[in-house]
């Protein structure tokens, strides 16, 4: 399926709707009910007419379905159940497979990804993501399948050691079969992450989103399963379909089937799941919410640092690994606060297919203006935005969009009183808190991070080497740390996702999935070895080296 981004201000496709099926066994599976995607521009330019149309066509009316990209079936409960006992079946037989041939899956799926991802990059687009960030998804799915990452979990996955008559192997053994529910926000960049657990040798079923199922259906059908096709991997090693969350979580938590569930969403209902996973003997696997924190120290290059904070507000800052609150040493506070002023402003709206835009809109904006009255009333005050905006940019009560907005928070003591700073927003909000002067000043900023319930990301901008050292030295909370560096930025090798506490759940730490969704154990492989020498010869040989 190939797109054209259009050049108008409103899309219009009058093509024949392409539709995306379940995928079980091997075999896609339709289905009477489909759920009908409108691109994304027809929405921001009409948006009541755009799910009036949507709504109908759902009902199975006969009207012209103008602007639509794609539908995708519903599964029913029939289908769910039969995707974990396709997986159930499948397991054992992929876990089996080399480890050579399944690393060998990853390589395939980056090579696909580059040969399509224009594709994918327009179907995200038609969903509603700035197209800026959609190639950010991309980008970050290349390095997920990099060489460098898939040697790194390699390693991790089999290592061995020969001593005397024996080879010692540590390896990582699959779980069987993971269930994994990506989130409604990059959806499909969520769901090649969550599937790398295949590389483990588990087999996986994955629900697509409703809100966003395209990008999801089209990356795993058009580039994962031909690479399990080309690897002769067993039917069932992969299925995926779209259906509401709710009743699928519970199938999953009560079909004895499934061993892992890989949830992303919000920190309540991950906890939750958490709790009910270990008490049926299943392992959860959360990314939940970050609250991001960035330190600006005294000396550092405050022009980079700025860029770096900005990236806040892309896609109108619901991005989990996002920066979401910045604690900025008192000597140079005004001037980040100037120059972050400046840049915020130029960060614009628009509709999704144009270039530079980064902001998109946002749904229940009337959360993001009790965040900010919040603020406000207890003592933080207002450096830029805080409106409501048209997708041209001009300030308006019903606009769907929402103006980049810069707080000042003076002093760490007592900061997480307000909500803006001790919670997750998920808004374009950026609360910057100036630390109160003090010989102790490091400290009381890394005992700042440090107690961060949340875990996912922190960064520090600083060219002091000694801060460095200190702050690496202290910061053990958060999956990924970084230093003068982007703090959305993928890299290669390193984790793309993962942390402690609320981000992680009790079992939480950097996530690589094919990691998290095995387990470790340890194999000897002897010849010519005596079990009796073996138990009782051991303190003979370390006495005769004690002397």
């Amino acid at each position: 399926m190939t797109l054209s981004l259009p050049d108008a201000d409103v899309p219009a496709y009058d093509v024949p709707v392409p539709t995306f099926r379940s995928y079980v066994g091997g075999r896609d599976v339709d289905s009477a009910h489909h759920l009908y995607t409108v691109h994304s521009g027809s929405v921001l330019t009409d948006v009541f007419a755009s799910l009036t149309r949507k709504r109908r066509l759902e009902r199975g009316e006969d009207v012209p379905a103008t602007d639509v990209v794609g539908r995708c079936a519903v599964a029913d409960a029939e289908t769910v159940a039969a995707a974990t006992e396709a997986a159930a079946a499948a397991a054992p037989e992929w876990a089996a497979t080399p480890l050579s041939t399944r690393m060998a899956l990853g390589e395939l799926v980056r090579e696909r990804l580059l040969a399509r991802h224009e594709e994918l990059v327009e179907l995200l687009v038609a969903e509603g993501s700035p197209v800026a960030l959609a190639r950010w998804q991309v980008a970050g799915l290349v390095e997920l399948f990099s060489p460098e990452t898939l040697a790194y979990c390699a390693g991790q996955l089999h290592s061995s050691v020969r001593i005397g008559r024996r080879e010692l192997t540590v390896r990582r053994v699959a779980d069987g079969v993971v269930c994994v529910n990506p989130p409604s926000n990059a959806p499909a960049a969520s769901a090649l992450f969550g599937i790398t657990a295949l590389l483990a040798g588990n087999a996986v079923v994955l629900r697509a989103p409703r809100s966003a199922p395209l990008g999801v259906l089209f990356a795993l059908r058009e580039l994962v399963v031909p690479a399990l096709t080309e690897l002769d991997a067993p039917a069932g090693t992969l299925n995926f379909f779209c259906a509401r969350p709710g009743p699928v979580l519970r199938a999953w938590l009560e079909d004895p089937r499934v061993d892992d569930i890989f949830f992303t969403g919000d920190v309540e209902r991950g906890l939750e799941l958490e709790r009910e996973c270990v008490a049926r003997g299943k392992k959860p696997i959360l990314e939940l919410a970050g609250n991001d924190c960035v330190v600006v120290w005294r000396d550092a290059d405050l022009d980079l640092a700025v860029e770096a904070l900005t990236e806040c507000f892309f896609g109108s800052g619901q991005i989990c690994m996002a920066p979401n609150q910045v604690v900025v040493h008192p000597e140079v506070a005004d001037e980040l606060l100037a120059r972050l002023t400046e840049a915020a402003g130029r960060i614009r709206p628009g509709y999704p297919w144009q270039e530079g835009v980064l902001l998109s809109p946002v749904l229940r904006s009337e959360r993001f203006f009790a965040y900010l009255r919040d603020a406000l009333e207890r003592g933080a005050s207002l450096v830029h935005g805080g409106r409501r905006l048209e997708v041209d940019g001009e300030p308006s009560d019903t606009g769907p969009f929402l103006e980049p907005t810069v707080l000042r928070v003076d002093g760490l003591a007592g900061c997480r009183e307000i909500d803006a700073v001790a919670t997750e927003t998920f808004f374009p909000l950026l609360p910057v808190i100036v630390a109160e002067p003090g010989p102790d000043l490091l400290d009381r900023v890394l005992d700042h991070v440090g107690t961060n319930p949340y875990g996912l990301r922190n960064s520090l901008w600083a060219d002091d080497e000694a801060v460095v050292d200190r702050f690496l030295a202290r910061t053990r909370n958060g999956g990924l740390l970084k230093i003068n560096d982007s703090h959305l930025g993928w890299l290669p090798y390193l984790p793309t996702h993962g942390g402690t506490g609320l981000t992680g759940g009790v079992f939480g730490e950097a996530n690589y999935p094919m990691l998290r969704s095995s387990h470790l154990q340890g194999v000897s492989r002897a010849t010519g070895i005596r079990p009796r020498d073996a138990v009782f010869d051991a303190y003979h040989r370390l006495d005769r080296q004690g002397r």
